[in-house]
């Protein structure tokens, strides 16, 4: 395994990030104690939640991931091996069960204190916002649509000052932001310049793989100028850049399959440059799955790749791209592919 920090700390993590939002629905409890056993056993050493997780998101199933993880925790000991980070959920129509979701004080509070006791620990070492309260363009939507309502209020100095105040009581070390966009990034960025005393956005986790690098515009150079490392969601863009798709393929218990309405990274355009992408993998000998998480794993902005898996033998492989060298001439591939069909996925 390969490590680095998470930006500004002396935290050491894991450049493979273990994601778990199939936990609870796609995998049994189980499944999910064999994953941390597996992905501990070769290195891992941070893993990514949420409250929201398993999705999609079902009332029955509101928080069952984090008490897989609670439970492993108990079983085997480890939670000061793991470093763990967690979310608080946005608002949404699909979120609307949960509570009156949205980063009021008490939204923040009532849900740190839910995850902790869920996850069976005191503290959460990354917590983070899912998405942002404003309308704007997240979840695969390319642009922000300055049509939609917006009736949000800037508030991000008070969503500030109650992380401050959760990390001076040690309920969460550090803090970090989930599907955001440039200048949501910034803006919590400067108001933490501003006022010394509130805490440093140090993450974003957004969408990031073959299928969609829009985070290198704008937000790349935010990263690397700002050091707020990517946490990259998706970099098998559900399933699809594994080529188990390919040429109108479903397997049984592919994530698609079961859930057809997850199709960002499923239409015309991005089937096409998958097919491309599979040509060129295997081309030089390479799995499809390996490329495209290695390509990720390359990249100066991001801090640790989260993958998922709902099988051992996916599991195992997407682990093992961690020790994938790709070529010049595999990344001169990727980017004569990715210049003809630039992010088909949004």
């Amino acid at each position: 395994m390969k490590y680095t920090r998470l930006p500004n700390t002396s935290i050491r993590v894991s450049k493979i990030c273990l994601g778990t939002m199939t936990w609870g629905r796609q995998n049994s409890e189980e499944e999910g104690h064999e994953q941390m056993d597996y992905a501990f056993e070769q290195g891992v050493n941070f893993f990514d939640t949420a409250e929201l997780y398993p999705v999609p998101a079902k009332k029955e199933l509101y928080a069952v991931t984090e008490e897989i993880i609670g439970t492993w925790f108990k079983k085997t000991g480890n939670r000061d091996k793991i470093v763990l980070a967690s979310k608080i959920t946005g608002p949404a129509d699909f979120t609307k069960f949960i509570r009156t979701t949205g980063f009021s004080k008490d939204s923040i509070i009532t849900a740190v204190e839910g995850s902790l006791k869920r996850l069976q620990t005191d503290y959460i070492d990354l917590y983070q916002l899912h998405w942002p309260e404003r309308n704007t363009n997240y979840f695969g939507q390319r642009g922000y649509n300055t049509s939609m309502p917006d009736f949000w209020e800037d508030n991000i100095h008070q969503v500030l000052e109650t992380l401050r105040d959760l990390v001076q009581e040690g309920k969460i070390r550090h803090v970090g932001l989930s599907n955001e966009t440039p200048w949501g990034a910034m803006r919590f960025l400067e108001e933490a310049k501003v006022h010394q005393n509130l805490p440093r956005m140090l993450t974003i986790q957004n969408p990031y793989s073959l299928l969609n690098r829009l985070f290198e515009v704008g937000l790349s150079e935010i990263s690397i100028r700002e050091k707020i490392g990517l946490l990259p969601y998706s970099p098998l863009g559900f399933g699809v850049l594994s080529g188990k798709y390919l040429g109108g393929q479903k397997p049984r218990k592919g994530r698609i399959t079961l859930f057809p309405n997850y199709n960002r990274y499923s239409g015309e355009n991005a089937m096409a440059a998958t097919q491309k992408y599979f040509d060129l993998a295997q081309s030089h000998g390479l799995s499809l799955a390996q490329m495209a998480l290695a390509f990720v794993n390359t990249r100066t902005f991001v801090t640790s790749n989260i993958i998922g898996a709902t099988t051992m033998e996916q599991l195992k492989e997407n682990i093992d791209s961690i020790n994938v060298e790709l070529s010049g001439e595999v990344l001169e591939g990727i980017e004569s592919i990715h210049n003809a069909t630039p992010n088909p996925a949004p």
